[in-house]
């Protein structure tokens, strides 16, 4: 079953930010663009690239009003111990999300129900709450922040403007398309 368009179930976390350890909820999600960046644990190998390489574009995606939350079923104490002896993870501004219940991975459909660990899960949800964006990779393929970057641009395109639709590596300012019967056919 797909999610898109689906709405983000209730959920209550404890996530590592910042120096302390702060409450998150789908309550926070309300009126703002997010990311769930779902990644299989602590302290290995793909996953601090991934988050990196995310923390590395940041602000970025702050100036786009997008909340990012990472989010792996490890406790928030291990996210505070990987946050202070990681130089990478140390650069982490945004919420570490704690998973050991599994319930919000279970829910986002990312749980590997043997291994307890999420698979690498992205998510894009809009302000209203409803998931429109959903990538997963394999978990010896990492993510690109860049690209992220550029469907949550388009994602937002959309949102503003309806009765358009952004065409294959389009890019910010790029030309869009109007779907219309004219167009059947002639692309």
């Amino acid at each position: 079953m797909s999610l898109i368009n689906s709405e983000v179930k209730p959920f209550n976390a404890t996530a590592y930010l910042n120096g302390e350890f702060v409450d998150v909820s789908d309550a926070d999600l309300q009126g703002q663009w997010s990311i769930f960046f779902f990644y299989p644990a602590d302290f290995t190998f793909v996953c601090p690239t991934e988050l990196g390489d995310l923390a590395d574009n940041y602000e970025e995606f702050k100036k786009l009003g997008v909340e990012i939350y990472s989010v792996s079923t490890d406790t928030h104490f291990t996210h505070k111990a990987w946050h202070d002896s990681s130089e990478t993870i140390g650069k982490l501004q945004f919420p570490m999300i704690a998973d050991p219940t599994l319930r919000i991975s279970r829910n986002f459909g990312v749980l590997i129900e043997d291994a307890g660990l999420a698979e690498r899960g992205t998510f894009v949800v809009d302000p209203d709450g409803k998931i429109q964006i959903v990538e997963i990779n394999a978990g010896n393929i990492g993510r690109n922040a860049e690209e992220l970057l550029r469907k949550v641009k388009a994602a937002q395109y959309v949102r503003a403007n309806p009765n358009e639709v952004c065409p294959a590596k389009w890019k910010e300012g790029e030309e869009t398309l109007a779907p219309s019967l004219d167009l059947v056919g002639k692309i």
